[in-house]
């Protein structure tokens, strides 16, 4: 930590904040934080301290949106999930950090593109309903996000993606959201602690930036519910593909 400079500690404010907010109000901006966290720190670094500044904005997406969530949703996605953060425990365990950034790069960018193709087609076949996805949907967006969000804490916008996809409205979307990840979050804690991951700088750094976190979900928690559904898509779209062009490149 000593040898983070000003403009680092600024990124990271920056970051923490951001976390906060996406927790509450916006999940693809969470992307934006993770872009930051890994401009800043070696990636595996910044997936650790990401993680547990996560599980703080967790609580305050609980706390406002703990009774929209799907469950049926979550039980369909679990398998899926399970086997993905396996292989992703796996993966970072055995790559460098460019390969880490780069992987997860392709995978939101793949996302992003699969998504958007099928609202289209769903768009000229007059759409499907809501919460309708499928076994293989579920089953793709599941592992994906389960290996990215245990190599990068990058799974925000692939399971975003998947809602997207699925047509879910915003305060479902964010309560579904909400328990996917914080039971997701805290099943990666002992994996990461397991790869010496936790440093006490790591904590000590979570610790000072913790504050911010809270600021800025308490900021989302007053906007949440003022972004109309078609401006909330396009929000979580252009963040993610932002992310996903920085980690790529």
């Amino acid at each position: 930590m000593s040898d983070l400079g000003t403009w680092a500690w600024i990124a990271l404010g920056l970051a923490a904040v951001i976390t906060g907010l996406s927790k509450a109000a916006v999940p693809g901006g969470a992307t934006l934080s993770v872009v930051l966290f890994a401009a800043v720190l070696p990636a595996r670094t910044s997936t650790a301290a990401m993680l547990l500044l996560f599980i703080v904005g967790d609580v305050f997406a609980l706390i406002a949106y703990r009774r929209h969530a799907h469950w049926p949703t979550l039980l369909r996605l679990a398998p899926a999930v399970v086997a993905g953060l396996l292989a992703g425990f796996l993966f970072l365990a055995i790559s460098g950090d460019a390969t880490v950034r780069r992987a997860v790069g392709v995978i939101l960018l793949a996302m992003i593109a699969i998504t958007l193709w099928r609202r289209h087609r769903q768009d000229r076949a007059d759409a499907v309903a809501p919460q309708r996805g499928g076994i293989l949907l579920s089953s793709t967006y599941g592992a994906l996000g389960g290996f990215t969000t245990m190599v990068a804490n990058a799974g925000g916008p692939v399971m975003a993606m998947y809602f997207l996809a699925t047509r879910t409205q915003v305060q479902v979307f964010l309560g579904t959201s909400a328990w996917f990840f914080a039971i997701v979050n805290l099943v990666k804690v002992p994996f990461l602690a397991g790869l010496g991951l936790f440093t006490p700088d790591v904590l000590l750094m979570d610790l000072i930036l913790a504050p911010l976190v809270v600021v800025g979900a308490l900021v989302g928690l007053r906007i949440a519910k003022r972004i109309p559904q078609q401006l909330f898509d396009r929000l979580v779209i252009v963040l993610t593909v932002a992310g996903a062009v920085y980690l790529l490149f």
